[in-house]
């Protein structure tokens, strides 16, 4: 997803890819848009009121265009796999229990951030979602570096739905889905950052209990032939609703929640980007990772910028690319920035120079040739509200 104002209009892009639910967003207003190489809804009925929906009942992402691969070892050796991908992420993938997911990092040779993803131990295989927007670049890195034992399956007949928000797990239990093993946990006893295998009739679902909003919530991923049943199984619910990728830009960035290709990209690190809670301790202390060697030496050394969250005076927002000021210094770039319909304010995530990045820090951000007051405030903007 991309800040609201780089959305392409539909008539700027050729050769885009349809999503197999773009008629169904199509048939209920929603507004298509060019992301990632695919049309996607960008809002239905507004993006304020979409926002306000998902933070106060349940919206429904079609997040389909995100990569769903699997990883595995060919003799069954789960462990080899997770050794496999232990060279390429930074987390602790052996110590991943069966039905966990993690937050990680795909890296290069230097500690840049080619993608981050989420990682779920499936019992016997690897289960990675990647951003949608780099998923081509993703795979061909992993075939790469993966050795010839490992086996990567692109799961391309599968969609991905994300219900999101306070009555998301009331919506989804009314859809009676039964655990696809005896042992499965049932659908409302799952937990932030766990999943499990469901039934919906005779249709398999891979669901966790997870999402890029900072609200509980659910990912679904689902063959292509029965997403549309689902979806619109879902929005028959009364507390759901479509919800476009404004709405999800929005929510996601008040919840502090860095987007690859604005926050974090190849020219960023871990460290610098504030994303050190991915680097486990054992990684840390034994290394063994494409790039660990400068990682390693930034965590002991520091880094001369940072991720932070400002606040801005006023309603005009900043948006990527906005100079930061502190006097008549430059001291840092916007990479993300809007106005919080929660808030009712403008906010923005920066990369500013260390001595600038304390809390409550007073600095200048440059939008449209004015200076706008702004101060340094600690993130997520929104608490979040994860089902712990």
């Amino acid at each position: 997803m991309s800040e609201i104002d780089s959305f392409d209009d539909e008539e700027a892009v050729l050769e885009t890819q349809r999503l197999p639910l773009d008629l169904w967003h199509r048939e209920r207003g929603g507004r298509m848009v060019e992301f990632a190489g695919y049309w996607m809804p960008v809002q239905y009925e507004g993006i304020i009121a979409e926002h306000l929906w998902t933070r106060e009942s349940a919206g429904l992402f079609d997040v389909s265009h995100m990569g769903q691969l699997e990883i595995s070892s060919e003799d069954g050796d789960h462990a080899a796999a997770a050794k496999a991908l232990e060279a390429l992420l930074p987390g602790e993938i052996s110590a991943l229990k069966p039905g966990r997911l993690r937050y990680s990092l795909l890296l290069d040779e230097n500690g840049g951030i080619l993608d981050d993803l989420m990682v779920t131990n499936r019992g016997s295989t690897f289960y990675l979602v990647v951003n949608g927007a780099t998923k081509w670049d993703d795979l061909a890195h992993l075939r790469e570096h993966l050795p010839d034992t490992i086996t990567l399956n692109h799961l391309d007949e599968h969609g991905l739905l994300a219900l999101q928000g306070p009555k998301a797990v009331e919506a989804l239990v009314r859809l009676d889905l039964k655990p696809a093993m005896a042992e499965g946990p049932q659908l409302a006893d799952l937990k932030f950052m766990q999943a499990a295998l469901y039934l919906w009739g005779d249709r398999p679902l891979g669901i966790s209990r997870s999402g890029y909003t900072g609200e509980d919530g659910f990912e679904i991923s689902v063959r292509g032939e029965h997403i549309e049943a689902l979806a619109t199984a879902l929005c028959e619910q009364p507390q759901v609703k479509p919800i476009g990728l404004g709405a999800r830009d929005s929510l996601r960035l008040e919840a502090g929640l860095p987007l690859h290709g604005h926050d974090l990209s190849p020219d960023t690190d871990p460290v610098t980007a504030g994303l050190t809670f991915a680097l486990s301790k054992r990684r840390r202390e034994e290394g063994g990772f494409l790039g660990a060697e400068r990682i390693l030496r930034l965590l002991n050394d520091g880094t001369a910028t940072t991720r932070v969250g400002l606040v801005l005076e006023g309603r005009m927002a900043a948006r990527e690319g906005a100079s930061v000021w502190s006097g008549d210094q430059q001291v840092g770039t916007v990479t993300s920035g809007g106005f919080s319909p929660t808030l009712q304010r403008p906010i923005a995530m920066a990369y500013v120079e260390r001595p600038c990045a304390a809390e409550n820090t007073s600095l200048e951000v440059e939008v449209r040739g004015k200076r706008l007051v702004a101060s340094v405030v600690p993130m997520p903007f929104v608490p979040h509200r994860y089902h712990r």
